[in-house]
């Protein structure tokens, strides 16, 4: 008799320490959106990755940081939250950085929790590294258990980009799961909405190349969604209406660029991934509000789904 395991996992690490492209890597689909700026992930989203006895739910949620407004307070409660839920924490200890006190100060905080989830060491990156480079990052990591009173049920190099050793996270991550039933339907990667999901695209394609004061303010509402109707059933269309919403005037021309030229960029870009995501064409109309410090007033908040 083979006994099925399903519970739930998730990354954590400082900013860009390869949480959201790890998370993409073992769904086998990209449910989170990747940038190089802190903060990119701001909820939950959870990955579905199904074995042939076992489902492994992944959430990726937001990096834990010192809030200056309600949303990073917000933030962090979510994370916190889903520490408290889920069955592993994988630790991305990203093998082309020394470990520093940000990354001690977040083993520190897990080490806290009243009830500790199981712990897995991550050594993301490792396509960066030399061997000797390696050696010397995994055994700082071991030294952690000492210095935080914690215990790593396992310490593993791995490299999102080129995949190496992605089945060994997922086997790793598995064999650590209580025993339990699918939670989730065989051919479900996440369970965000695709509203959702498209909103993130938008907001992944403004991020690219902006100032760094600006990915804080930038926000995504979907006003309307729907396949234009008429058309013939081999051609379909999917229409878009959607709004990024920005704190303050100076970031909208920002983002609507020198004769409009960066918001036809947004547009392209943000078009090509949602057409890969819904598989048909797209026309995305997308424009640009104001809404004052949204980040701090918890009515703008509530309507943006904080």
């Amino acid at each position: 008799m083979t006994t099925h395991r399903s519970g739930f996992a998730c990354f954590v690490g400082r900013p860009n320490a390869g949480k959201s492209t790890l998370t993409n890597a073992l769904v086998g689909e990209k449910i989170a959106i990747a940038s190089s700026r802190p903060q990119t992930t701001r909820h939950a989203v959870r990955g579905i990755v199904n074995t042939p006895d076992a489902q492994l739910v992944l959430i990726d949620t937001p990096g834990l940081h010192r809030p200056r407004t309600l949303l990073g307070e917000r933030l962090n409660d979510l994370v916190y939250e889903t520490w408290a839920e889920v069955d592993v924490i994988g630790v991305c200890l990203p093998a082309n950085q020394r470990i520093g006190p940000g990354d001690t100060f977040l083993v520190g905080e897990i080490a806290k929790l009243p009830r500790r989830p199981k712990l897995v060491a991550l050594a993301t990156k490792s396509d960066l590294v030399s061997k000797q480079r390696m050696a010397e990052h995994l055994l700082r990591i071991a030294s952690l258990e000492e210095e935080l009173g914690i215990r790593w049920e396992s310490i593993i190099p791995v490299s999102a980009v080129t995949s190496d050793q992605v089945d060994v996270v997922v086997s790793e991550l598995v064999a650590l799961l209580p025993d339990g039933p699918k939670l989730y339907p065989d051919d479900e990667v996440t369970d965000e909405p695709l509203e959702t999901r498209i909103a993130e695209l938008i907001r992944e394609a403004a991020l690219e190349g902006v100032h760094d004061e600006l990915p804080h303010s930038i926000a995504v509402m979907i006003d309307e969604m729907g396949e234009r109707e008429g058309r013939p059933a081999d051609k379909p269309l999917l229409d878009i209406f959607a709004s990024m919403v920005v704190e303050r005037d100076s970031q909208k021309g920002i983002i609507i660029g020198h004769k409009g030229e960066r918001l036809r960029q947004v547009g392209t870009e943000a078009r090509t991934q949602i057409a890969a995501l819904v598989g048909m064409p797209v026309h995305l109309d997308l424009r640009v509000k104001v809404l004052k410090e949204w980040q701090r007033d918890p009515k703008y908040l509530n309507r943006l789904g904080f």
